[in-house]
């Protein structure tokens, strides 16, 4: 079964609230047994429009992956950072090769 991963591109347009959602969305990550692999960081040569954060967080699963984007603990932080930022969040299944 592959492992899961959430990959977002993000521009925060509020650091302060930001915070809100780090501590929103924390509960849900604990839950479905989240790794944080890219969190921020230097970005260096890029292909199309770059945003300031990035951010790579790896799942036991793909469907753990899934649930916990879709869970309602994740609902709440979710809405918290549409208010303050924009982005992209993709959820992908890795490859078992």
């Amino acid at each position: 079964m592959p492992k899961g991963y959430w990959v977002a591109r993000v521009t925060v347009h509020d650091a302060d609230r930001y915070k809100d959602y780090v501590a929103a969305a924390t509960p849900a990550y604990q839950e479905y047994g989240a790794t944080f692999l890219v969190r921020g960081g230097e970005i260096g040569a890029s292909e199309g429009e770059p945003r300031p954060r990035n951010v790579v967080i790896e799942f036991p699963t793909y469907e753990a992956a899934l649930a916990c984007y879709n869970s309602p603990t994740y609902a709440k932080a979710r809405a918290i950072r549409q208010e303050i930022s924009d982005g992209e969040i993709v959820v992908v299944a890795g490859h078992e090769g």
